[in-house]
């Protein structure tokens, strides 16, 4: 590996492990630095989970405060993170990619679209307490799924759906988000080692990126106004899915 590709991947994984850790999207700024380098786009995917996944976990730790409120949903919605990225990397590492890109527009709007007003339609339409967290769960498992075949975006949708449940403290769920996308990566990391997918000079690099980024990210995050950064977290769910449906569907 050249020098400059060694400073490109450590800095896109530095990225994205800081837009991780405020409101996910670490993988369209990772993924594409990797297959710019050269590595092929399968592993590339794996590549680029085992090099946020450090980071992941470094925002977890800064954000342990925030987490310490939202205990009573973590094992439910940490069991349906395991399960599901665990079910998603093997899927990945046995099916090719085409389904998943083409679905990438849809699932990030439908993500953006939660996350915009979800609290609000929770509150008008969700009366049972013990309906939310059943739905919440299985949404987490589709989630995760999708978030050990590619994960793109899959910090928004899981914000989306910790939403829908009527939460609004963007700290805590950041928090609570940030740990289950350690899970989801986490049990694909497992899956990827085994299965021999990882190109590791690249991954190594960038597991310096991701951490830095990672943590860095999560700590000035908690010192920032809430509004700021749920308006930033909008913002840039907004973006991206107005620019994954441009390079599905406009060059068709």
């Amino acid at each position: 590996m050249t020098p400059a590709k060694a400073i490109l991947l450590f800095l896109a994984a530095a990225v994205g492990g800081a837009l991780n850790s405020v409101a996910g999207g670490g993988s369209f700024v990772a993924f594409p630095a990797l297959l710019f380098a050269g590595v092929a786009p399968v592993p590339a995917n794996a590549t680029n989970t085992i090099a946020l996944w450090p980071g992941s976990v470094a925002s977890a730790v800064a954000y342990r405060r925030e987490l310490g409120e939202e205990r009573r949903l973590l094992l439910p919605l940490g069991l349906a993170a395991l399960v599901g990225g665990l079910g998603g990397s093997l899927l990945l590492l046995h099916t090719s990619e085409h389904t998943f890109v083409v679905l990438i527009p849809w699932l990030l709007l439908f993500a953006t679209v939660l996350f915009s007003f979800g609290g609000r339609v929770s509150r008008r339409l969700v009366e049972d307490a013990h309906a939310p967290i059943a739905v919440a769960v299985a949404a987490q498992l589709a989630i995760s799924v999708y978030g050990g075949y590619f994960g793109g975006g899959m910090g928004i949708m899981m914000l989306a759906v910790l939403s829908l449940l009527g939460m609004t403290h963007i700290h805590r769920m950041n928090a609570l988000k940030t740990v289950l996308g350690a899970l989801i990566n986490g049990a694909a990391v497992v899956a990827f080692i085994v299965y021999g997918a990882v190109v590791w000079s690249a991954g190594a690099v960038m597991v310096l990126g991701g951490i830095t980024g990672g943590y860095a990210g999560a700590t000035v995050a908690r010192r920032v106004d809430p509004r700021y950064v749920r308006a930033l977290v909008m913002v840039i769910a907004w973006g991206m899915t107005a620019y994954f449906f441009v390079r599905t569907y406009a060059v068709r």
